[in-house]
């Protein structure tokens, strides 16, 4: 049977309807994700309406119209994908994604959104995918980020859904703008880098009320990546997770309001799977109601995995700053709660 490791415990695999009994438990747990934004724990609420659900995939499968799959952590059915619309006449199709809490944080609805749509430009020839999702609903507009997608619109009060109509955001991609589709073109590995470092840079970003979501930072590195900050005596390096963790609170507590942070200049150089960037930036905020301004350098380093281009490891300083130092933000007497 068809099996595509996700990461060293997840796999993905067609979702059929002999899994019905395991679905609908993993409906179960998944609908206080699922309910507020879409309809589809709905159409399974016991195992004959289960059973139904994955038939019509079934049924779409053998017409060619769409397919549904799957995640599996540690033998757990933890999540999916699936293409709820498939049009090779047209050349156009349409992915979704769920996901418990147990599927959370690992990268692995993209890493599976991603083996969908490689298979659909490089094996099916289709020449766009779309992503429709409920205006609102900042994790599949973070997805959809991820796969590097452009917004084309929103549809407005288009679908009913819990007594009242709302607007939907329609994404998509191109078969020319996919990077497994420019493979080896300078500009288009250049292109990629700047996207990633995007994803990075804009994760912190709570201005205007957004809430950040830093778990985006395990989709663009490795996961034995490293992050450094050198900006006091002597270096504190991280990994993901000591990294993530105090910042996700720092930029969600009320500690860093109106925070931002963007490139101002860089320099990158690839050499076939491998590539280095310097980068100048520059970030403003309110730390504990407190203005502030700051400057700083990074370096980061790329590589180019089975997966992609992703980053192995950063390094960053700040430029001296009185007012940067007043507030704390990079050189406070807690590493674990640096901020950044």
């Amino acid at each position: 049977m068809f099996t595509l490791p996700l990461d060293d415990l997840a796999r993905l695999r067609p979702l059929e309807p002999w899994h019905a009994p395991e679905f609908l438990a993993h409906i179960d747990r998944a609908r206080p994700l699922v309910d507020p934004w879409i309809p589809w724990a709905t159409f399974s609420t016991d195992l004959q309406s289960a059973t139904a659900t994955l038939q019509r995939y079934a049924d779409r499968q053998a017409t060619d119209t769409g397919r549904i799959f799957g995640i599996w952590l540690e033998d757990t059915l933890v999540g999916g994908v699936m293409f709820t619309r498939f049009d090779s006449a047209s050349g156009v199709c349409e992915i979704g994604c769920w996901t418990e809490r147990a599927g959370e944080g690992r990268g692995l609805v993209s890493r599976a959104c991603r083996a969908l749509i490689d298979w659909a430009f490089t094996e099916r020839g289709m020449s766009r995918v779309e992503w429709w999702t409920a205006s609102g609903n900042a994790r599949s507009v973070a997805v959809a980020r991820r796969l590097g997608m452009t917004r084309d619109g929103v549809l407005r009060r288009h679908s009913p859904h819990l007594g009242r109509r709302r607007d939907i955001e329609v994404w998509s991609v191109l078969s020319e703008e996919w990077p497994a589709a420019r493979e080896g073109s300078a500009a288009a590995v250049q292109v990629e880098l700047d996207r990633l470092m995007a994803v990075f840079v804009g994760a912190f970003t709570n201005t205007d009320g957004r809430r950040p979501d830093l778990d985006v930072i395990r989709d663009v590195f490795v996961p034995q990546g490293r992050i450094i900050a050198n900006v006091g005596a002597e270096p504190v390096i991280y990994d993901l997770d000591s990294f993530i963790e105090p910042r996700q609170k720092m930029l969600t507590d009320g500690t860093l309001t109106e925070f931002s942070e963007w490139e101002v200049a860089e320099r990158t150089e690839i050499f076939g799977s491998i590539a280095h960037r310097f980068s100048e930036y520059r970030k403003s905020g309110y730390h504990y109601g407190e203005w502030f301004e700051g400057s700083g350098h990074k370096t980061t380093q790329f590589l180019r995995t089975p997966e992609g281009w992703r980053m192995s490891s950063l390094a960053w300083d700040d430029v001296p700053s009185p007012a940067a130092h007043t507030v704390g933000v990079e050189r406070t007497e807690e590493p674990g709660a640096q901020g950044r």
